[in-house]
């Protein structure tokens, strides 16, 4: 489809729901800052949930499918994935040029139709952003351990087969996709049999905290006056806080966590550490100026997560100056650099993590390595500046 570059694009975007705050939602808000006259379109939303990020939101022109009505719909957000096909499909985007989907990985949003209904010749372009192709419908680790029980583990096989047929044919809408990492890329192409351009997310913190160095005589690496390590993001499964937790109740370490809880999950992890000796805080969601403060304090983040599509956590750390210790897999292969940004850890074990963590104390006393400028240096890459610019430059060169 051509249009004129001298026209104005009628642009609307697409996020599966608004409920939680994190990485996906960051892209949304950034997409929402380049094209600032864009209803955004969603199944649900639910401010009162966003906690100290609910005022991100305010004065946006948010659209929400008739699923807004529905009672408990908080408690619903997955079960209402074996209705969001219906919902997205049913959103009225035929007066826009462009629609941009934010592709989270809890819906299938592509469903959506972006022909005209009273001129059948008329399209508006479908352009994806894609976090990651849904984790429960190709294998990946998810937040629910929906397996552990008999009947619902043969229901969702069953929702799971349907869904992602669902899925494939919902994905053969899409005139361009857009990949948060090489790793989502390969994804795309594998359960799609599509091409993508990677564009990495945007990721940024406080200016405030953005210089901080202080370096010693002889050591060329960040001092710290706190001494704690970091953990945090989404408490949930998918991304084995237990492990990390378990690992520094041996190690004896001192470790903060931080972040909102999925489904109760803090609470089972801080029954791990109840009547045990321990240097283990758990601070609950925090705003992005105590996370950013919590980030330069801290000696290394530690992130556990498996075959994670990018991991914007990761990454804000390093916008920090702060190195980070990851489990060697998805997409922080792709931003962390072994032994000079962080480190990697090969198991899903405490052990492993104790052993990375034995390894960095050790460099970074020894070896004075981990210079918080050039992590930061490294971290810009992936700023939200260079986000803004490639998305824009993506669209107008689709649009001529």
């Amino acid at each position: 489809m051509t249009h004129s570059t001298n026209s104005v694009l009628k642009v609307a975007i697409v996020h599966d729901y608004i409920k939680e705050y994190g990485g996906a939602e960051r892209v949304l808000e950034s997409l929402h800052s380049v094209f600032p006259d864009a209803p955004v379109y969603t199944s649900v939303y639910l401010p009162k949930y966003l906690g100290p990020h609910r005022k991100r939101f305010v004065n946006w022109n948010i659209k929400t499918s008739w699923a807004d009505v529905l009672p408990f719909r908080a408690k619903l957000i997955s079960p209402i994935r074996l209705i969001a096909p219906t919902l997205f499909r049913s959103l009225d985007l035929s007066k826009f040029d462009v629609v941009i989907v934010s592709a989270t990985g809890a819906y299938s949003p592509n469903t959506i139709t972006t022909r005209s209904y009273k001129d059948s010749k008329k399209k508006a372009v479908h352009i994806s952003y894609v976090h990651t192709p849904p984790r429960y419908l190709y294998g990946y680790e998810t937040a629910r351990n929906w397996k552990k029980n008999v009947l619902t583990r043969a229901l969702g096989m069953l929702a799971i087969h349907w869904l992602r047929m669902v899925d494939f044919r919902s994905s053969q809408n899409v005139d361009h996709f857009i990949a948060n990492s090489e790793e989502t890329k390969k994804r795309i192409k594998k359960f799609y049999k599509k091409d993508a351009t990677v564009i990495y997310p945007p990721v940024d913190i406080s200016s405030k905290y953005q210089v901080v160095s202080i370096k010693g005589e002889n050591t060329k690496y960040r001092m710290h006056n706190t001494g704690y390590y970091l953990a945090g993001g989404r408490i949930a499964r998918a991304k084995h806080p237990e492990l990390i937790i378990k690992a520094f109740l041996q190690n004896g370490l001192p470790l903060k966590v931080f972040g909102k809880s999925f489904g109760g999950y803090e609470s089972e992890l801080k029954s791990k550490i109840k009547n045990k000796i321990s240097k283990i805080d758990f601070l609950g969601e925090v705003t992005d100026e105590e996370k950013d403060r919590l980030m330069v304090g801290a000696k290394a983040f530690v992130f556990a997560s498996q075959d994670e599509d990018f991991g914007i956590i990761p990454v804000e750390a390093m916008m920090a100056g702060t190195p980070v210790i990851a489990h060697r897999s998805g997409g922080v292969l792709e931003t962390v650099i072994d032994g000079k940004t962080g480190l990697f850890f090969d198991e899903l074990s405490s052990e492993s993590i104790n052993k990375a963590v034995k390894r960095f104390e050790t460099l970074r006393q020894a070896q004075g390595k981990f210079d918080s400028d050039e992590i930061k240096q490294h971290a810009q890459k992936f700023s939200k500046a260079r986000f803004e610019k490639e998305i824009k430059e993506f669209v107008e060169s689709e649009m001529k």
